[in-house]
């Protein structure tokens, strides 16, 4: 079990992701950076903070046998999850380890691509990470990035006061919960070229419990008791509200994708 500022990622959590991660809107977002990866076979590629093991799995399918797919993440309890889709069909064993990205288990020029989706808004040091991302990435290799600006949240709420106590107190388990807005100077600082970026949105309306947002529900309750003074009767009453708005429930929340070249 990984506690990152409060957030367990232990089993529970851990299945919870999972069941986000399968749903139509993170299936969408994972096309976009499949899309923004332009992976050729035999390529190799390295995914930090690999989770469930989702897009590891598909990645795996594009290099193809001569390709490589390396996953870290700090979390067991994830790569318990990811090693049930480390064989695929046509592709590469997924090579998986539990690491973090500022101490990447990797020689120098390991990587043609790295990928990491999620996972830089929780370090404390992003540049650090960076330097260590560029250390296994071959000259001219290319980083995608994809992070949320949690500022960029729209959730609609019978009590709006309610509503951004608990998104204020959910923010704690992030070490930057707006990283998109400085990542690409950080990214220049640290020797990479942007070469792309673009905004991947998600919009849940009308409550659905096959959709992100539904999923996040859950996830914030078990989170927020106990952070900002929010306590956990407060965390069941907006929750309750949020699912009872039915057809008129709305969510939407901004993710940004970012390609660079190592120069």
């Amino acid at each position: 079990m990984v506690d990152v500022d409060g957030l367990k990622f232990d089993a529970q959590v851990s299945r919870r992701i999972e069941a986000v991660y399968t749903t139509p809107d993170v299936v969408e977002q994972r096309q976009a950076v499949r899309a923004a990866l332009a992976l050729r076979p035999g390529d190799r590629v390295l995914d930090i903070g690999v989770g469930p093991g989702l897009l590891a799995a598909e990645m795996a399918g594009e290099v193809g046998p001569d390709g490589r797919i390396c996953g870290i993440d700090i979390s067991d309890s994830m790569l318990a999850i990811a090693r049930t889709r480390a064989d695929v069909p046509g592709g590469p064993g997924i090579e998986l380890e539990q690491a973090s990205v500022d101490r990447i288990p990797y020689p120098a020029e390991s990587f043609d691509v790295v990928v990491s989706t999620q996972v830089f808004e929780y370090v404390e040091d992003v540049a650090g990470a960076l330097r260590e991302v560029r250390r296994v990435l071959r000259p001219a290799g290319r980083v995608v990035l994809l992070d949320t600006d949690w500022g960029s949240v729209v959730w609609r709420s019978n009590d709006d006061t309610r509503m951004a106590r608990v998104l204020t107190a959910f923010e704690d388990h992030l070490a930057d919960p707006h990283l998109p807005r400085t990542l690409a100077d950080v990214l220049v600082k640290t020797g990479f070229t942007p070469t792309h970026q673009q905004v991947v949105p998600i919009l849940n309306t009308g409550y659905d419990e096959r959709t992100f947002s539904a999923g996040l529900i859950d996830i914030v309750s078990d989170f927020v008791p106990g952070h900002g003074d929010v306590t956990a009767e407060e965390t069941a009453a907006w929750a309750d509200d949020l699912r009872g708005l039915g057809d008129s429930y709305f969510f939407s929340l901004n993710r940004y994708l970012f390609v660079a070249s190592a120069l």
